[in-house]
């Protein structure tokens, strides 16, 4: 299609041209006569100019012009037709080509006029998208500000709240992230300035913060101290009850079977004071992390605890230390169980050698301070309190890992100290109880009284529970006595225990020993030797120490029950107050036979009581006798109920032998110049009471079995021989070996001698009122006289 309208318009226009070269024929021929005669045709042109007529001219031209283009194509459409068409076609195209050319500057003017607004248009929107890119970097930079304003206030905000650790998060943030990106220099500038300020800010209120909570955990030390003490004294009292229920259930245990009793022991709930709150420590210590100064916090948290701590370790001298050792204390105790807590949650604030540097510091002030206060203290009672405390001290902080070696030494120093004072206080008990003692049998009337007084202290004689009123064979003396000693054992006890040694029996025992010997027995002694004491109080004297020397072993197995040991322990070793207390009940002894005897020495003054050249004989003895049985069965009956049979034997033959030397002395005496057979006779009538009484005695008192051969007779047998032989017919026989070895034994020569020499008898006495034996009275004259001369040549 697009080549047929293109012959189509080509054909249009050469019709065209022929219709305009018919029409200017003539005048272009004319011209065109000129042009082919090659004549000038400069004239014309001039003339056409000249005439103001160039258009004619010109259209002539054309028309020359045309028409040898037409002579041309005719000769080339002849020769070179397809060439001329080509031309034509070509000239065609020239032609369009220039009609499409001022089509297109046609096009592009109008183009030209619609775009230039739309090049303003474009300008503009060029312009605005510039404006665009800038009101979005300036809305992305006002955004970045507004975020750093934002995190500004809210750091702002967390610092006026409190909140340390994010506002110090923010401003970390604002560095990482926003502070180099900041597009206002000044508002960067200020950031800038003001972290180091708020850093500086959050430092001073986190130490100030810890300052508060120093405080308040000082304050709060006595507290978690008492508390911890007061657990480890709960721990310590239940394990006392445990222990006492285990030896029970050991002692009735007897079947042989490993019967265990088993109780759960529920652990308390720890003491709300223990649950003391570090979060403001861990806190500080996060934020001075983040701050990068955690060592210097580290320090700072040092200092400042171990300041706190030198002036816990002041003590005022206002007030007496036994007023305020159990506040110092808990106080030290608190103290160190919130560093054990700070060491072993801290993160390492604090080292376990600055820990062990405060323990060391604490030390070094405490130690010399009990040492100072234990030497001052005059009663064990404060001193026990004050130990019993430091010990609890002692125990609590074991558990936390410290070493209290150095306490547990100051308190095994000051163990003489203690048992000095507690010797004074017992000795003033025991001297106040020697001094009032009636020396009289104890008369329990009550069972309870009788578990008090005798089963608490092991002193019955058997298990049979006797009928009541029981009459005991000790005094009061005895069980108060007991009292005062089993409460230096415990008081010993409760000082040794929980001390520097754990088998401390050894030393209760000595300590124990001591006390007996200097304190017990001394006073004994004392009394014993004091002289202002009675018979009966010697003999109830001598029976309380053979009950306090059988209380020895109790005393030693309740020292072995107090420490601990296993309720089937025998002591090895008995105390050696026990020998000694034998050595005093022997004194105790020796007193009551030198009363006794002294007693019947006032009843038996047979020098001054005797009528030794009497003239009648007396059946019924002299009148001294009487008394003397009297006192003898009275003492008798006294030590039969007291003393064990031993010690009544003892003293019943003391008291004879006192009494036959006593007869003999008599004879003896330089004050009895001679004597008659009456004399002898009376003599002789006493002491047949004397023995009669003796065997009754002895015999009733089943005494026979334990002393088959030395009856109480036997204890005059000095006497009676010397009796026998003033009353023989034949005196003289003392001086056969064979009959004075069998009849006069215990008579001695020189004894004999000066006897004899003052028996005499006058002629109108007794031998001369019988005057029908004159002979068989003169024969013993002779044989006395015999005796007389032969114990003179002897001698």
């Amino acid at each position: 299609m697009f080549p047929d309208s293109g012959i189509q318009v080509t054909m249009d226009v050469k019709t065209k041209r022929r219709a305009d070269v018919d029409h200017d024929e003539g005048e272009d021929l004319v011209l065109a006569t000129l042009v082919a005669n090659g004549d000038d045709i400069s004239p014309l042109v001039r003339h056409a100019f000249e005439m103001g007529r160039p258009q004619g001219l010109l259209r002539q031209l054309d028309f020359v012009v045309k028409k040898k283009e037409a002579e041309i194509e005719a000769m080339c459409k002849t020769h070179y037709e397809e060439f001329i068409l080509a031309v034509d076609e070509l000239r065609g195209v020239l032609v369009d080509a220039e009609e499409l050319k001022s089509e297109l500057q046609s096009d592009n003017f109008k183009l030209q006029q619609v775009g230039s607004a739309i090049l303003v248009k474009l300008e503009e929107l060029f312009e605005s998208y510039t404006v665009k890119k800038n009101v979005t970097e300036a809305i992305k930079m006002s955004k970045n500000c507004m975020k750093v304003l934002e995190l500004c206030v809210k750091c702002n905000n967390h610092i006026s709240e409190g909140e340390f650790y994010p506002a110090l998060k923010t401003v970390d943030l604002l560095e990482r992230c926003y502070i180099n990106n900041i597009p206002a220099k000044s508002l960067k500038r200020v950031i800038e300035k003001r972290i180091p300020s708020i850093k500086s800010h959050v430092e001073k209120k986190v130490c100030s913060q810890v300052n508060e909570w120093m405080v308040q955990i000082r304050s709060s030390c006595k507290l978690i101290g008492q508390a911890a003490i007061t657990r480890t004294a709960s721990k310590r009292r239940r394990d006392k009850e445990m222990l006492e229920r285990k030896r029970k259930s050991d002692g009735l245990n007897v079947s042989g079977v490993d019967d265990q009793t088993y109780n759960l022991v529920v652990e308390e709930d720890e003491d709300v004071a223990m649950k003391f709150d570090l979060t403001p420590l861990y806190r500080a210590c996060h934020i001075h992390s983040c701050l990068g100064i955690l060592k210097q916090f580290h320090e700072y948290y040092y200092k400042n605890r171990l300041l706190q701590l030198n002036s816990d370790l002041e003590i005022s001298s206002m007030q007496p230390f036994i007023d305020s050792y159990q506040t110092f204390l808990a106080q030290i105790a608190g103290y160190f169980i919130v560093e054990d807590r700070v060491l072993r949650t801290g993160g390492g604030l604090l080292e376990p050698e600055q820990v062990e540097t405060m323990w060391e510091t604490a030390l070094a002030k405490i130690t010399p301070m009990l040492e100072v206060q234990f030497a001052h203290m005059k009663s064990t009672t404060h001193l026990l309190l004050v130990k019993d405390y430091v010990t609890l001290l002692v125990t609590t902080l074991t558990q936390y890992g410290y070493d209290v070696g150095q306490l547990l030494e100051v308190i095994d120093n000051s163990r003489d100290k203690f048992h000095r004072l507690l010797v004074v206080e017992c000795r003033k008990q025991t001297i106040e109880v020697l001094g009032n003692d009636t020396y009289e049998q104890m008369v329990i009337k009550k069972e309870t009284d009788y578990e008090n007084n005798v089963l608490s202290f092991n002193l019955q004689t058997s298990d049979i529970m006797p009928a009541f009123p029981y009459v005991a064979p000790f005094s009061s003396m005895v069980p108060d006595a007991c009292r005062i000693v089993t409460y230096f054992i415990k008081g010993s006890v409760d000082f040794l225990s929980y001390g520097l040694r754990s088998n401390f029996f050894n030393d209760v025992r000595n300590y124990l020993d001591k006390f007996l010997i200097e304190i017990l027995n001394e006073s004994l002694l004392d009394t014993i030797n004091s002289g202002g004491i009675s018979v009966s109080q010697a003999m109830q004297l001598a029976a309380n120490i053979t009950v306090l020397e059988r209380a020895c072993d109790f005393f030693l197995q309740h020292a072995a029950h107090l420490c601990c040991l296993r309720s089937a322990y025998k002591p090895q070793a008995t105390l050696t107050a026990k020998i000694l207390l034998k050595t005093s009940r022997d004194a105790a002894y020796m007193s009551l036979l030198s009363l006794v005897n002294a007693k019947l020495d006032e009843y038996m003054n047979l020098v001054e009581s005797v009528n030794w050249t009497t003239e009648e004989e007396k059946i019924t003895g002299n009148e001294y006798i009487n008394e003397v049985i009297f006192y003898l069965d009275s003492l008798m009956s006294t030590a039969q109920q007291i003393l064990p049979l031993d010690a009544m034997y003892k003293v019943g033959t003391s008291a004879l032998e006192h009494i036959s030397n006593t007869i003999v002395g008599a004879f003896l005496s330089d004050n009895v110049k001679r004597f008659n057979a009456n004399a002898v006779m009376n003599i002789n009538n006493d002491l047949k009471m004397l023995e009669t009484f003796a065997d009754d005695r002895f015999y009733s008192s089943d005494l026979a079995e334990i002393y088959a051969g030395g009856d109480f007779k036997s204890c005059m047998i000095e006497a009676r021989q010397l009796i026998n032989l003033l009353s023989s017919s034949q005196p003289e026989n003392f001086m056969n070996p064979v009959i004075r070895e069998k009849n006069y034994y215990a008579l001695d020569y020189k004894s004999v001698g000066s006897i004899c020499d003052k028996f005499k008898d006058s002629a109108d006495g007794i031998f001369g009122s019988l005057s029908n034996k004159n002979t068989k009275q003169t024969a013993k004259r002779k044989s006395m006289d015999m005796l007389k001369k032969r114990l003179k040549d002897f001698n």
